[in-house]
């Protein structure tokens, strides 16, 4: 079946020099952007979030199939449950699974598996891919690119958040299966991501870390 089209949406012309004045603006914007490990419990209203999601969502994806599912969560009680399955896992990360040298690339930033910022920070969302969809009949489809397309729609989830005045952190406790059982997420979902974010505490402080030049990571041809 042959999709119907529609004109591409009108884009705004810009000179030159204006459009590199807006990549430039917006590469300083991001370059500001960092990792938060001390959250304020300032409230963020739920039309922020629903804002930031729907950028999200404009992402694109293998075969338009979008497979990103994100569960946002406010409530005190299962943010606490995160936090307990969460801990419980990085624990034996920390002292069972982690290689030595995965521990020392990790020591300078100083995490550990106190995961306080899971119930402080107004919002987590939990970010799932379908691994395979569901008809309306109850057959399964296969998805391509899940793992990709849901990476972009993480990428422009926390560019939103960032341009919104937020900050954020990508946690990844391994293994996640804990976040399907605890929000109720259907068997083809797979936990991808949890996105901890709101506003940094007073006299918050991050990393003095560097971050690689153009040329170190981008070659021109």
């Amino acid at each position: 079946m042959t999709l119907s089209t529609m004109p591409l949406p009108a884009l705004p012309w810009l000179d030159e020099e204006t459009r590199l004045g807006r990549a430039e603006e917006f590469a300083q914007q991001m370059h500001r952007r960092r990792s938060v490990r001390d959250f304020a419990n300032t409230p963020v209203s739920r039309a922020v979030i629903e804002a930031c999601l729907i950028a999200a969502g404009s992402a694109p994806s293998g075969a338009n199939q979008q497979p990103w599912r994100f569960v946002a969560v406010q409530n005190s009680q299962v943010k606490h449950r995160i936090r307990e399955a969460a801990e419980a896992e990085e624990r034996e990360f920390y002292e069972h699974r982690a290689p030595q040298a995965w521990l020392q690339a990790l020591g300078p930033l100083g995490t550990d598996a106190d995961k306080p910022f899971l119930e402080t920070a107004p919002w987590l969302i939990a970010v799932f891919y379908e691994r395979t969809g569901l008809s309306a009949d109850g057959s399964r489809q296969k998805r391509y690119y899940p793992h990709e397309s849901t990476g972009i729609a993480c990428g422009l989830l926390l560019t939103a958040l960032h341009l919104s005045g937020l900050v954020t952190l990508t946690h990844t406790p391994s293994p996640m299966a804990f976040l399907g059982d605890i929000l109720g997420r259907p068997k083809n979902e797979m936990p991808y991501l949890l996105i901890v974010t709101g506003h940094p505490a007073d006299a918050c402080r991050v990393p003095a870390i560097g971050r690689l030049a153009l040329s170190e990571y981008a070659t021109f041809v």
